[in-house]
């Protein structure tokens, strides 16, 4: 059977500071969890990769969530045409809200 080509991650410029927020100690996790869960197939619905019902943060069209207690978001956009995810946002929950860079956005 022939494997299915690789999706080409291109990450947005303000993902290093969305990033330096996060204790560095969960840096590898989110690093890890963007390379194995949406090089292949990320426009394939799970239970924690599920496209969103109306462009929310960053003009994003799918959210993935992972971590303890499914804390950490990724927001991102598919392009089929040229294979490629587009990383716009990495945040995390703390209680009901989200905070991206710091800032907390409305879901």
């Amino acid at each position: 059977m022939a494997q299915k080509k690789s999706f080409k991650l291109v990450y947005d410029t303000g993902i290093t500071q969305h990033i330096a927020v996060i204790e560095s100690k969960y840096h590898s996790l989110i690093r890890r969890t963007i390379e194995e869960q949406l090089s292949h197939e990320p426009n394939v619905e799970t239970r924690n990769r599920k496209p969103l019902r109306r462009p929310s943060v960053f003009g994003t069209a799918w959210e993935l969530r992972f971590g303890s207690d499914n804390r950490f978001r990724i927001f991102y956009r598919t392009h089929l045409e040229t294979h490629e995810v587009n990383i716009l946002a990495v945040g995390f929950k703390k209680g009901g809200r989200l905070f991206i860079a710091g800032e907390e956005f409305k879901l």
